[in-house]
């Protein structure tokens, strides 16, 4: 193991069943695996690093997640190459996902950031960013 790595990120989800639909095809196209699942839960692998969604107990429910309040912004993914953020920003489009900053799409983040910008059933930011 190398010192300082991820080990793995858990992410607790309003509705596990959107958050799986969403979630599984993204993953699997970056090279995740399914590794677990149970009846409140699922988790992705990749090498030793795995992410876990988990669905959120009702009594948490009431107040809704925002990335510009104090905890995660975004999570950052690497593509294979700019024609691979091209090909899943083609992808999302199909499944009706929005791409965010569509205006400055694929250069949201600067003249040397090649990235797709957009959001998981919860709003969660999400960017896959080539190399």
């Amino acid at each position: 193991m190398a010192k300082g790595l991820l080990h793995h990120i858990e992410i607790y989800v309003s509705n596990l069943s959107k958050s799986i639909d969403f979630w599984g095809w993204f993953l699997e196209e970056l090279g995740y695996c399914s590794f677990q699942e149970w009846e409140s839960g699922q988790t992705w692998k990749i090498g030793d690093t795995y992410i876990v969604f988990v669905q959120t107990e009702e009594r948490f429910l009431n107040v809704p997640y925002h990335r510009c309040r104090v905890g995660l912004n975004h999570l950052a993914f690497y593509a294979d190459s700019r024609q691979h953020v091209d090909d899943i920003t083609k992808k999302l489009e199909e499944k009706g996902i929005t791409i965010l900053y569509k205006e400055q799409h694929p250069l949201a983040g600067g003249d040397n950031h090649y990235a797709v910008y957009f959001e998981d059933p919860d709003r969660i930011k999400v960017e896959l960013v080539a190399p």
